[in-house]
């Protein structure tokens, strides 16, 4: 069992000063005797508690190194943040709540909060089936006249732009212990263009 700082200074007592002072076996004999329930002390650490006092005229313990710990206000906070707003983002809460990034992530890794990253589904409109079947018998009509028609369809990676803040599912996040399978739908890929940027594009 570690010494705290009371049984610091019962053991310098212990030692005494002048004439009267004890040997560090006579110390550690001395305090098992006084705690026979304890584990008994080493001539070494009554020592190292001598010397300290000397140096430094105490026996308190040196501040920690490190960031401080979180106080349980701090936490709950932290907590009520995710559960106002789910899609909060760590740098937010950080700069809301004035601590730092690291202690947020920590906080949520400790309560079991987990990012969930939000899914983009595409809408299904009542017409997209028939669509979808009138295109499948053109790619086959036009495949049985060439047999080397579908040779000539370029493929390539679908990229779209968006210019009125639509979700980004690189950086919208669900906080939640548990997945929420949350879903958040839109009538088109394409959002309506503004007129006026239409027509100066035009000019």
């Amino acid at each position: 069992m570690p010494l705290n700082e009371k049984d610091r200074i019962e053991i310098l007592m212990m030692i005494g000063v002048g004439d009267r002072m004890r040997t560090q076996q006579e110390v550690c004999r001395l305090f098992h005797e006084m705690h026979p329930d304890r584990e008994p002390v080493s001539q070494s650490t009554v020592s190292r508690i001598e010397r300290k006092y000397r140096e430094l005229g105490h026996v308190r313990d040196a501040p920690r190194q490190g960031r401080p710990k979180i106080n349980e206000n701090v936490q709950q906070d932290v907590i009520l943040s995710a559960l106002e707003n789910p899609h909060c983002t760590v740098r937010q809460v950080s700069r809301d709540l004035n601590i730092g990034k690291s202690s947020v992530s920590n906080i949520f890794k400790k309560v079991k909060y987990h990012p969930y990253r939000v899914r983009l589904i595409h809408e299904l409109a009542e017409d997209d089936f028939d669509r979808r079947t009138e295109f499948c018998e053109y790619m086959m009509d036009h495949n049985n006249q060439n047999n080397g028609f579908i040779a000539n369809i370029l493929f390539s990676d679908e990229a779209t732009f968006f210019l009125n803040g639509h979700v980004n599912r690189q950086n919208t996040r669900y906080w939640s212990q548990e997945n929420p399978h949350w879903m958040q739908e839109y009538h088109t890929q394409h959002p309506q263009k503004n007129s006026e940027l239409c027509e100066r594009m035009i000019l």
